[in-house]
Formats: C-alpha cells, sequence, structure tokens
C-alpha cells in the first residue's frame, strides 16, 4: 500500500480521471487501470457511485499513488469517516491498496451496477433534463 512515502488508493467513480473529481487526483500519480477481487457490490447514489464490501462483483477503477495531502482532500470529499470509510481491499492481482467503502446499511436499496464498471453505467444513463449539460438523472 505504501510507494516511496505515497500510499496506492483504488478510485472507482467520480474521482476516476476525466470524471468530475479527478482534479484531487492532480498530485497523483496513476498507477494502473485496475479490477478488484469479485467480492464487492458497486451501486448507484445518483450522482456517484459506492462500493460495498461483501459482494460477488469486480469492480473497476483507477489506482493512483498519491501523498498525504491528497488522502486528506478524498478523506474530505468522501466524508471518512463518517459516510465513507477508508478500507484496505485487495485487487484482482493480489495487491492489497485502500479504497472507499460504503456500509451494506447504507448502501440498502440502491440500484446495484450488476458490471461493476461506473462509468460505462453512467454514461448509458439518460438525464431526465435534456437542457442541461451533466449526465446525471
Amino acid at each position: 500500500m505504501n510507494d516511496n512515502g505515497r500510499t496506492r488508493v483504488f478510485v472507482y467513480g467520480t474521482l476516476l480521471s476525466g470524471e468530475p473529481n479527478s482534479h484531487l487526483l492532480e498530485r497523483g500519480d496513476l498507477v494502473s487501470e485496475a479490477t478488484t477481487e469479485p467480492s464487492f457490490e458497486l451501486v448507484s447514489l445518483g450522482a456517484f457511485p459506492a462500493m460495498v464490501a461483501g459482494g460477488e462483483t469486480a469492480v473497476r477503477g483507477e489506482v493512483y499513488a498519491v501523498d498525504r495531502w491528497t488522502i486528506t482532500a478524498m478523506d474530505h470529499l468522501e466524508g471518512h469517516p463518517r459516510f465513507y470509510r477508508r478500507e484496505p481491499i485487495r485487487l484482482d492481482d493480489g495487491t492489497e491498496v485502500l479504497a472507499y467503502l460504503l456500509s451494506g446499511e447504507q448502501a440498502a436499496g440502491r440500484t446495484k451496477i450488476a458490471s461493476g464498471d461506473w462509468r460505462r453505467f453512467s454514461q448509458t444513463r439518460v438525464c431526465k433534463y435534456p437542457h442541461r449539460k451533466e449526465r446525471w438523472t
């Protein structure tokens, strides 16, 4: 998880490159695209997703090596530890990284993203307000 004083973090939603919050990772280095072990659920919370431990889905995302400043900014965005919780997870290649997870109780009743791919899911959604430029419903 630690890479020369930098922490490896798995992102899977609005922090992905090109997504609305990717600017928070400007000080980080993209290590690779990655997929988790198939032991999670990915759900939609509307404009952003949440990953929940205990499912059977492999979630697609990216791994970044980030400094302490970036972790602090990410914690603030994700509401750690009151909303999302930053926890170690395992990727499909056995690598351990950190990720932000939501509890099963918090995700109950939300739309499951069976593909485990937020980008694919969000690109296929139809905006309820066509005059707006955002793609979210």
